[in-house]
């Protein structure tokens, strides 16, 4: 909703300005689903220059903010992360998938279009030809494939995603943070 993506806002704000934090996860608050992208029925009854102007400039400002952080980012992604979930967790540095995770931009099942940087990421990552068969068809990426694409950068058991994703940023934030941050 506008409302999460003002709330995600606030928090990439906070996080910014923190000196001590070093490394950032992005995770569900909940096991059954990452995300599950936007909620279709707040946007349905925008007409199409109000969903311009409104929804896609703010969830791409919001998307961006996230991936222009000066700490390296993960995702930790457990079940499905379809349109707006899975574009948030490419607009993470990197990918940690439970093994039975899902991803996919099914937004032209719906008559509408990946609107908040996924394109351009995921053809960042997998090359235009991969990127276009997932966006044109809207078909699932499983987590074993989305390893071997390079969309995600390792994958574990269900009930360890978190772990490996916090083991991860640790590993990261033991690091010299400004040398970090600026390779970043």
């Amino acid at each position: 909703t506008p409302e999460m993506l003002g709330q995600l806002e606030q928090i990439l704000i906070g996080l910014d300005a923190d000196r001590n934090v070093r490394a950032v996860i992005v995770t569900a608050a909940g096991g059954r689903s990452f995300c599950a992208g936007a909620d279709i029925k707040r946007f349905k009854v925008l007409e199409p220059l109000d969903m311009w102007a409104q929804w896609t400039r703010q969830g791409h400002r919001v998307f961006d903010h996230l991936a222009g952080l000066r700490q390296p980012t993960i995702a930790a992604v457990s079940g499905n992360a379809y349109g707006g979930g899975f574009e948030l967790a490419l607009a993470c540095d990197l990918r940690i998938l439970a093994d039975d995770a899902t991803l996919a931009l099914t937004e032209v099942g719906i008559g509408a279009l990946p609107g908040w940087g996924g394109t351009g990421r995921l053809r960042d990552l997998v090359g235009a030809g991969r990127a276009k068969e997932l966006i044109f068809t809207g078909e699932p990426l499983t987590a074993e494939r989305a390893v071997a694409w390079g969309v995600a950068n390792q994958l574990a058991p269900k009930g360890e995603v978190i772990t490996a994703a916090r083991a991860l940023a640790v590993k990261i934030a033991e690091r010299a943070p400004i040398a970090v941050q600026m390779a970043k």
